[in-house]
């Protein structure tokens, strides 16, 4: 650390250093049932005896519990789980060597899979692994319905894939006795309910073909670990959370950028930008030959600091530039591997990647993490940081503040980071708008009966009868039937992207260059848009939003492109309210109409806005939840607010409090969205509100509401504690306002605030 903060100029930048202390191993014997041939499978990789949490666990799955092992980064959960696994399967095979037990491995995401399967086949224990994913073959896809034991994939493929054609593997489903829910913290929010309920549709099928397995549910960092389970599968489960593996000492610095020269909107100083100072770090690192994971917030600051990494060491090495690369989601398939398998082999020694490498990817050899920007939650913090010292060697992690309200609060307040739990995982299984049509797809897969609705929670029946209502679902004697001939669940998008990704195709070749999720398409891939790939710069000429397809051509400019996206608003319902003194504080239901209506043209490097283009893209509606408050005329004369600065002082307090939600809601700042207003017309007062950008809320509104005196509070203390004259980044300007923070007014902002919270209940 003091190798990096020594540098000259980079004085007073590191704002605060903890030390996670070494901590020694405890092992235990290798339990009596493991297979010889899995036992000498670990002890040929330098495993001689097992950590001793894992055979706690690894006793229970095959005793048949139900459990969830909530162990540190790097504390071998995959061994715990696999010993019993792989055990089971070679054990429970036919005299001819015929197929065993099976086995599911669900992961978010294709790398960790792919992790997983480098490392089992690596073990050549002779049970038959494969995966069953987008980039899997045809052919590869029938070798696992036919032979395959051990299967990884992810919630996708079980909902779309899997599940829907179960009668294709009803072989696999018939022998099926371990489920694997891997980096089960990921499942939060509306994607969190999908994936229980795809979870309780598995469970059903397997069902139907005599089986009833056991579920072993990991993560570094759940919080409240047999609750998140049981949320998560339905079912009950033992909570394994004591950690008897080895850990290096690990030095984790709190870095704040410095404040510019540069002028941003209304004049506010801006300090240097996470992403520039990431890639400085970067380049000392690798200099000095130091393995190191930069982690961004977005596919293009992905791609910008690893050129600028490049561009700095290219000064001090011409043969060091190859040494670092960016990873990030929209490559293909075969580039993501190729970067995979260089990361494992040292062939490079710096990435910056998006969260796409957040979770456990077992890199060896790491020794640095940086964290451009806090990821969110705490949860993913440690996610990040955990990639480092996976061989328990000292490692360093350094998190660089972004220009932004919560960044700036947490390096000013580092026990909010460093000693606070990490988050509840918040989601609702049982919200009606993902239920509904995990019901059709239910129903579809096997007609629904009356002893399968408790399976799918205490709301099921009435959603069930809205359905038939809605002529989606028959009603018949033997249950409830899909009336359609096309299958549910292909129309339903369990990770709200919008749909199936769009295609980015060069327009002379016709070569795909990658993808872009429907649901950023409008921002990042309209006509006119400037497109970072692997270090390319790509302008996007045409955007089909039929057909799926952006057509760009490859071009060498000077600028960037943002879009600029306006949001309108309006109640459905309200849920719940309180009266706060003459100001009311509600949650309900709302519809957000939003709409692409431009792009700024920036000057690069500087970022100086040069021209604007107005766009012709559709609008696009979402019925969600959202926490809002109003705040009577007669309150705000008495308080001094003149007409003219209540726009700017509603947008300002906004802004704020979206970015101060996170830390009282499991969610990231780009999960919520905020609309405000001097007179909204459904309220005909000065109204605020923040909503979930979900489909059908996601619970982050809601928790808002539960603890709103604190959250809105903290937002009240970041303004006036901010150094700023009229508002910057750190306090209320916002990285995805879509009117550009016009206008924004600090003072009004405060006291608007204070107004709210004058009425408001004591914290706590």
């Amino acid at each position: 650390m003091t190798r990096l903060s020594g540098v000259p100029g980079r004085d007073e930048r590191l704002r605060h250093v903890e030390e996670l202390p070494a901590r020694a191993a405890t092992t235990a014997p290798w339990p009596e049932w493991v297979h010889p041939s899995v036992r000498a499978a670990f002890t040929a990789r330098g495993v001689e005896e097992p950590w001793l949490h894992q055979v706690v666990a690894a006793d229970a799955v095959r005793a048949g519990q139900h459990v969830v092992l909530a162990t540190g980064t790097a504390s071998g959960k995959s061994l715990a789980y696999q010993l019993p696994v792989l055990t089971g399967i070679l054990e429970s095979r036919g005299a001819r060597d015929e197929r065993g037990a099976t086995a599911l491995y669900v992961s978010p995401t294709k790398a960790l899979a792919q992790d997983q399967l480098a490392g089992l086949t690596d073990l050549r224990t002779g049970v038959r692994v494969t995966t069953h994913d987008g980039d899997s073959s045809r052919e590869q896809r029938d070798w696992a319905r036919d032979h395959g034991e051990y299967l990884l994939t992810n919630p996708d493929m079980l909902h779309r894939s899997l599940v829907p054609a179960h009668q294709r593997w009803a072989r696999f489903l018939a022998k099926l006795r371990w489920v694997v829910v891997d980096e089960c913290h990921h499942y939060r929010g509306v994607f969190g309910a999908h994936v229980a309920q795809v979870l309780r549709r598995l469970r059903r099928v397997a069902g139907a073909y005599g089986a009833s397995p056991t579920f072993v549910l990991c993560s570094a960092t759940v919080a409240e670990p047999e609750t998140a389970a049981t949320r998560l599968t339905g079912l009950d489960h033992v909570a394994l959370t004591a950690d008897h593996s080895p850990r290096g000492r690990v030095q984790i610095g709190l870095w704040e950028p410095p404040l510019t020269t540069y002028a941003g909107e209304n004049g506010a100083p801006v300090r240097r930008a996470a992403s520039s100072e990431a890639a400085d770090l970067l380049a000392d690192l690798v200099v000095q030959d130091v393995a190191t994971l930069a982690f961004v917030r977005s596919r293009r600051a992905a791609e910008q600091v690893a050129v600028r990494t490049q561009e700095l060491l290219a000064d001090v090495d011409p043969s060091l530039p190859g040494r670092v690369a960016a990873y990030r989601g929209g490559y293909l398939p075969e580039e993501r591997r190729d970067l995979e398998a260089s990361l494992r082999a040292g062939r490079l020694t710096g990435l910056a990647a998006t969260n796409a490498l957040e979770l456990g990817i077992d890199v060896s050899g790491l020794d640095a993490v940086l964290v451009a920007g806090f990821p969110g939650t705490r949860a993913a913090f440690w996610q990040q940081v955990g990639r480092a010292g996976r061989d328990g060697q000292d490692a360093l992690a350094v998190l660089i503040a972004r220009d932004d309200p919560l960044d700036t609060y947490l390096v000013a307040h580092p026990e909010a980071l460093l000693g606070a739990p990490v988050e509840a995982t918040a989601f609702d299984p049982d919200n009606p708008y993902v239920l509904a049509p995990h019901l059709c797809a239910a129903a579809h897969e096997i007609p629904l009966t009356e002893a399968d609705l408790p399976l799918f929670g205490p709301r099921a029946r009435e959603v069930a009868d809205g359905l038939v209502a809605n002529g989606l679902l028959r009603r018949r004697p033997r249950g409830w039937f899909w009336t359609d001939a096309a299958r549910p669940s292909d129309h339903t998008d369990i990770r709200s992207t919008g749909g199936a990704a769009f295609q980015l195709v060069e327009s002379d070749s016709g070569r795909v260059v990658g993808t872009v999720d429907a649901a950023s398409v409008h921002s990042t891939a309209h006509p006119g848009a400037v497109y970072l790939h692997r270090g390319e710069t790509w302008v996007v000429d045409d955007l089909d939003l039929e057909d799926r397809v952006a057509i760009l051509q490859r071009r060498d400019v000077d600028h960037s492109t943002s879009a600029r996206e306006t949001t309108d608003i309006a109640i459905v319902e309200t849920r719940e309210r309180v009266r706060w003194g003459d100001c009311t504080l509600h949650v309900g239901d709302v519809d957000v109409t939003s709409q692409v209506v431009s792009y700024l043209v920036r000057r690069q490097p500087g970022g100086d806005v040069v021209a604007e283009h107005p766009l012709d893209l559709p609008p696009r509606s979402l019925r969600t939840t959202a926490v809002w408050w109003t705040v009577p005329d007669h309150a705000l004369a008495a308080a001094g607010l003149d007409a003219v600065d209540l726009p700017g002082a509603a947008h300002a307090a906004e802004h704020c409090s979206i970015g101060l939600l996170p830390l009282f809601a499991t969610c990231d700042r780009w999960d919520i969205g905020g609309v405000s207003t001097a007179r909204h017309p459904d309220t005909d007062l000065l109204t605020v509100f923040v909503h979930d950008g979900h489909p059908g809320g996601a619970g982050f509104a809601e928790r808002g509401y539960r603890a709103a005196v604190e959250w809105l509070t903290a937002t009240r203390e970041t303004i006036a504690a901010c150094e700023c004259f009229e508002g910057c980044p750190s306090c209320i300007q916002s990285p995805k306002c879509g009117n550009a923070n016009n206008p924004l007014d600090k003072a009004g902002a405060r006291r608007l605030l204070d107004v709210l919270l004058a009425g408001a209940p004591a914290a706590g």
